[in-house]
């Protein structure tokens, strides 16, 4: 159904469990955000920069939930983690289970941490596309597709396999074209 209206840029849409995913490092700089409201880009930035505001005051000692803001809306909470340099901010409707989403949290971390072996900002940087594949494995068009880290690491793997599988046809192919000029 229809949400009701709560003064925010994610009103008067489908409702949807997960409304962004931020990852920002501790100089407030996006990492990877991912909106499934779609708010206009000169919003995204605004909504980012005052949600690292918020985090960055925060001692880590307090605990990882924030009620809504200006930007986000009373309706939604946000929910992270920080882990060394980076925050993982989950923004979700407020009717959801605040220890539920730090587990999927706690899934993304860990699933990028085995993919890239210690996973650290510049992995987040250069590899941003399997990354993206990452969250896609969990999280399609704000709603939870997987949380099993070994069925996400299964799926994550088999896409790896066919792209190199997919390149070793394809180099096949130029060297064998090559060879009948």
């Amino acid at each position: 159904g229809r949400r009701r209206d709560c003064g925010g840029p994610f009103t008067d849409t489908l409702s949807t469990m997960i409304e962004a995913i931020l990852i920002i490092n501790n100089y407030g700089q996006a990492r990877l955000a991912r909106f499934y409201n779609k708010p206009a880009f000169p919003e995204q930035k605004k909504i980012i920069q005052e949600c690292f505001q918020l985090l960055s005051k925060r001692s880590d000692r307090v605990c990882n939930f924030l009620e809504g803001s200006s930007s986000w809306g009373k309706n939604i909470k946000l929910i992270y983690r920080h882990y060394a340099t980076l925050y993982f901010v989950f923004a979700v409707d407020a009717s959801e289970s605040e220890l539920g989403v730090l587990d999927l949290i706690q899934v993304f971390v860990e699933a990028l941490d085995k993919c890239f072996e210690n996973v650290c900002e510049l992995d987040l940087i250069f590899y941003a596309d399997k990354v993206n594949y990452i969250l896609d494995e969990i999280v399609m068009g704000g709603m939870v597709l997987e949380t099993s880290l070994k069925q996400i690491l299964h799926a994550v793997n088999g896409n790896l396999q066919a792209k190199k599988q997919t390149r070793g046809r394809s180099k096949q192919t130029k060297a064998h074209v090559l060879k009948r000029q």
